[in-house]
C-alpha cells in the first residue's frame, strides 16, 4: 500500500511539471517569420531536420499514388512562359531594325507592250514576300500614267507592302538610240542601274516576263552569301553544253561553259560603283561606267543577246566577281522543252519562272502560261488554295501531253510550300500563342 502511494505520488509530481512546461513554451514570443517552428522540420535522413513547404502539410493517404513532381514543375514553368510572354515580345520588337533598313529594292524595264506583264510580275512579287519592296520601274513616258492607274486598282493591304518610282529611259554613255534598239526595246537600261540609282545599295533586276513563286525574301538572302569579291548573281544560260546555245553559237568570249542568263540578275551596286574591271582594250581596270561604251563598240558586231552578251563577257574577264544561283531561281522552258535538265527544280521545285520565248502568250507551253493567267487574274483578297492553287492544277491537266506539263510536280512543288507558309503566317501566326492553350 505504501509502495503504491508512492508511485501516485512520483505521477502527480511529473503531471505538474509536464503542465508547467507547456504553459511557460506557450508564454514565449512567436518565432520570427520565414523561421520554422520546432513541428515544422522534418528529418532528411542524414540526422538534421529542414524546413517542410506548406505543401508537407498536407495529410497524404497511403493508398493515394504520389505525383509526379516534374509534372508539377513543367506547369510551374508554362505558368511563367505564359505571364512573361508580352515583356519577351517587346524585347524582341526593340531589337528589330528600323522599318527602312527591311526594304528590298526590284528594278524591271518596261518599253512596248509589257505593261500587263509587268504589273503581273510585281503582283507576283507582292503576294509572297515578307518584308517591303521599293520598285524602280523604268519606261518609256507614254507608259507612266497607265503604271499610276494599275497601282491605284490594288487594295490598300497591298499598297502597303510597297513603294514605287517611275524613271525614263536614259542612258548615260555612248548613242542612246542605239542602247535603245541593241535588243529587245530599252532592255539595255539594266546595263545603267548602277550610275542612275546611286543612292541603293543592292538590287534585285528581273525582265517584265519573271514570276516569283516564293517570297523575294529568299532570293533577296543570297546577298549575304557573297564572298568580299562577288558583287552580282546570275543563273546558266543552260545545264548542258551540248545543247547550249553559247557553248555552240557564240563568237565572243562568255562566263564558264554555257554562259549566263541575265533575266535574273542580283546586284550589290555599291561593290559595281567601287570595282576596277580586268578586260582585253587597256592593261589597267576600268569601272563599270568607263569600259560599257569601249566594249559594246569592240564587240558589236558579234553579239546576238545585245546587254547578255556584254555582261556575259565582263564575267569571263572578270569570274571572281560573280556569283552563281541554281538554275530554280531563273527557270525557263530551256529546262524543260528538252527533257528535264534542272536538278535542283526537281529537288526543290521552281522557285522563279522565266517565261521568255513568249510562251505566256502563245500555246506552246500551256505550263507556263498556266502560271501567269492564275496569277494575272487572281484578286488580292482571294483565297490563295481557292483562287490559285485549284486552277493552277486543273490547267495542269490539261497540259500533261507536252513537255513540261508532263513534270507538273517540278512546277507546282515549290509553290505549294509557298501557300502553306504563307497561310501560316497569315492565319496560326496572327492567332496569337494563347490560342494554343
Amino acid at each position: 500500500m505504501r509502495i503504491h502511494c508512492k508511485l501516485l505520488a512520483s505521477l502527480l509530481c511529473l503531471g505538474g511539471i509536464l503542465v508547467l512546461y507547456l504553459f511557460l513554451g506557450n508564454a514565449e514570443d512567436p518565432p520570427a517569420r520565414g523561421t520554422p517552428k520546432p513541428h515544422d522540420l522534418a528529418p532528411t535522413g542524414h540526422g538534421r531536420a529542414l524546413p517542410l513547404t506548406p505543401g508537407h502539410f498536407k495529410p497524404v493517404r497511403e493508398h493515394q499514388p504520389q505525383k509526379d513532381p516534374s509534372l508539377k514543375k513543367k506547369k510551374r514553368r508554362r505558368g511563367e512562359i505564359k505571364a512573361n510572354w508580352p515583356s519577351v515580345r517587346d524585347q524582341e520588337l526593340k531589337k528589330r531594325p528600323p522599318i527602312a533598313e527591311e526594304w528590298m529594292h526590284l528594278a524591271v524595264v518596261t518599253c512596248g507592250d509589257r505593261l500587263e506583264e509587268t504589273v503581273t510580275m510585281l503582283k507576283s512579287a507582292i503576294l509572297f514576300s515578307r518584308k517591303c519592296i521599293k520598285f524602280h520601274i523604268f519606261a518609256e513616258d507614254s507608259l507612266k500614267p497607265e503604271f499610276e492607274r494599275k497601282f491605284k486598282e490594288w487594295p490598300s493591304a497591298a499598297s502597303r507592302k510597297y513603294q514605287y518610282k517611275i524613271y525614263p529611259i536614259t542612258f548615260s554613255v555612248g548613242n542612246a538610240e542605239e542602247w535603245k534598239k541593241l535588243f529587245k526595246p530599252c532592255a539595255a537600261q539594266r546595263l545603267f542601274l548602277s550610275m542612275i540609282l546611286k543612292d541603293v545599295d543592292s538590287l534585285l533586276y528581273v525582265d517584265t516576263d519573271v514570276l516569283f513563286l516564293r517570297p523575294l525574301d529568299d532570293i533577296w538572302a543570297f546577298l549575304h552569301q557573297f564572298n568580299d569579291t562577288q558583287l552580282a548573281a546570275m543563273a546558266p544560260e543552260h545545264e548542258i553544253p551540248k545543247i547550249g546555245w553559247y557553248s555552240r553559237f557564240a563568237r565572243h568570249p562568255f562566263y564558264g561553259t554555257t554562259g549566263l542568263n541575265s533575266g535574273v540578275m542580283l546586284m550589290n551596286l555599291t561593290r559595281i560603283r567601287m570595282t576596277q574591271f580586268k578586260n582585253n582594250m587597256i592593261p589597267a581596270g576600268l569601272t563599270w561606267e568607263e569600259m560599257l561604251h569601249p566594249l559594246y563598240q569592240k564587240y558589236k558586231n558579234y553579239i546576238t543577246w545585245g546587254d547578255q552578251d556584254l555582261l556575259n563577257i565582263i564575267f569571263y574577264f572578270n569570274p571572281e566577281n560573280l556569283y552563281v544561283f541554281p538554275c530554280q531561281w531563273n527557270y525557263r522552258p530551256d529546262h524543260c522543252m528538252y527533257g528535264s535538265n534542272c536538278k535542283t527544280a526537281e529537288d526543290e521545285g521552281v522557285s522563279i519562272l522565266h517565261g521568255n520565248r513568249g510562251v505566256y502568250h502563245d500555246d506552246k507551253q500551256p505550263a507556263f502560261k498556266a502560271f501567269y493567267e492564275v496569277i494575272r487574274d487572281y484578286p488580292f483578297d482571294g483565297n490563295l488554295y481557292q483562287s490559285m492553287y485549284y486552277p493552277l492544277q486543273t490547267k495542269f491537266l490539261e497540259s500533261v501531253h507536252t513537255l513540261c506539263g508532263r513534270i507538273p510536280q517540278v512546277f507546282l512543288k515549290q509553290i505549294e510550300k509557298t501557300m502553306k507558309k504563307l497561310y501560316e503566317r497569315r492565319v496560326i501566326v496572327h492567332a496569337g500563342p494563347h490560342s494554343q492553350d
